[in-house]
């Protein structure tokens, strides 16, 4: 920090403009090394939501592998249940869910217990919502097509989930300003970056990088700049019918790019089978099923007529 900045003037007073400026400088650079991202209890919650889908996501894709080269179920890894019932990890994502919540309000806890009860709350979240589709269709779709919502459902949590405790600081924007005296300004210079390319995006159809933009101003700007999303209000308002930016941005998101978006579901998620929802049968991709489609059951053939 130079000290001419902060140097005194006649009166003994320190030059608030200079400091002003100086303050500015230093909070634009707060903001691209990432300091205004808070590590609190929404951000246990986070890692327990994403920590629970990438072990739960591992688990699957090793008992289907297993299931499919034909070898039998053993170890610790494989579907749990119970009396003849196959009991799906959502059920543990919801009771831990239940139990954790219940001790957040009971216990109103502080400190490390609270980080502890959120990281537990938040791997409840990822295993629950790791079978969102089940809930959408109440079919059991896990590795089905209709299964990658899954996949998007989990992104949406996490993107919210580290987006929460910024929205709320916002909200305390008049508050903050107040404590701030003649450097109140500083305050709505933060709020200004955050809000209005996060408000851009969202008009541009861009949800995720409005959430990741609160958390992370850079990477709303760079959004805001971007081409809007076809059918978004800004594509639709203020690209003109044969514009050049609505060619481009028909180009950029077409058919290709549902296509990259499907393979990276497919590479967090696995692969789905080709499989119509509303089918009666047991769970998809669990080792009892998979080994019973392998044999392939053909009609008896009727005697040829005499």
């Amino acid at each position: 920090m130079p000290s001419s900045l902060l140097a005194p003037t006649d009166d003994g007073e320190f030059d608030s403009d200079g400091l002003g400026w100086l303050f500015l400088r230093e909070l634009l650079q707060d903001v691209l090394k990432g300091d205004f991202i808070v590590i609190g209890p929404a951000m246990w919650v986070f890692l327990g939501v994403l920590g629970a889908f990438v072990v739960t996501r591992g688990i699957t894709r090793f008992i289907r592998r297993r299931s499919a080269s034909g070898a039998q179920a053993s170890g610790p890894i494989k579907d749990i249940t119970v009396g003849g019932v196959h009991l799906h990890h959502q059920v543990f994502g919801i009771t831990l869910m239940f139990l954790t919540g219940l001790l957040l309000v009971a216990t109103t806890p502080g400190g490390a217990l609270l980080d502890v009860l959120a990281l537990l709350f938040g791997v409840g979240v990822g295993l629950a919502f790791d079978e969102f589709a089940l809930w959408l269709h109440l079919d059991d779709v896990y590795w089905s097509e209709q299964g990658r919502k899954s996949i998007d459902a989990v992104a949406i949590v996490l993107v919210l989930t580290a987006s929460v405790r910024a929205i709320l600081d916002l909200l305390q924007v008049f508050e903050t300003s107040a404590e701030m005296g003649d450097f109140a300004w500083l305050v709505w210079v933060l709020v200004a970056i955050t809000v209005i390319p996060a408000v851009i995006c969202l008009v541009k159809g861009k949800l995720v990088t409005a959430a990741l933009g609160i958390v992370y101003q850079p990477v709303g700007i760079v959004g805001a700049f971007r081409l809007a999303k076809p059918g978004s209000p800004w594509s639709r308002y203020l690209y003109g019918t044969n514009s050049r930016r609505r060619r481009r941005s028909d180009r950029r998101f077409n058919e290709n790019y549902s296509a990259r978006l499907d393979r990276w579901r497919d590479l967090v998620g696995g692969t789905p089978e080709n499989r119509a929802v509303g089918a009666s049968d047991n769970r998809v991709g669990s080792e009892t099923e998979n080994r019973a489609v392998e044999t392939v059951i053909t009609p008896a053939q009727s005697d040829p007529p005499t």
